[in-house]
């Protein structure tokens, strides 16, 4: 199963970026082969709007079950709700701890977003 986790940076000791539609990257980290690939979400850096359907969209085509990440807006949400991607929301400080935090089931799926959109 894939996963996509948000972050800044090209590796697992990246930082996670707490923002979903306005992460600079995501690491799509497959748990079957403990394998990752960064994909790039540089076009909705500066998207004046839709950034997190965009981005929802984005990841969605990657194939991967599970969302990691700080915070997702309202229509981040249910573009990736139904697409059958589950979402869970860190603190963790690094991609790492997030990752660690998913396979030991100590993340709580989220049920709705929990922030508004258009946060910075």
């Amino acid at each position: 199963m894939k996963i996509a986790i948000t972050t800044s940076g090209n590796d697992l000791n990246a930082p996670l970026d707490t923002r979903f539609g306005r992460a600079p990257m995501f690491m799509i980290y497959d748990l079957e082969t403990k394998t990752f690939e960064v994909v790039d979400n540089e076009q909705n850096l500066n998207a004046a709007q839709g950034a997190g359907i965009q981005s929802a969209q984005n990841i969605a085509r990657q194939g991967v079950k599970a969302l990691v990440t700080g915070h997702c807006g309202p229509k981040a949400f249910r573009v990736l709700e139904a697409a059958g991607i589950k979402i869970y929301n860190t603190s963790a400080a690094t991609v790492s701890e997030a990752l660690e935090l998913y396979v030991a089931g100590n993340l709580a799926e989220s049920t709705n977003a929990d922030v508004e959109g258009h946060w910075v």
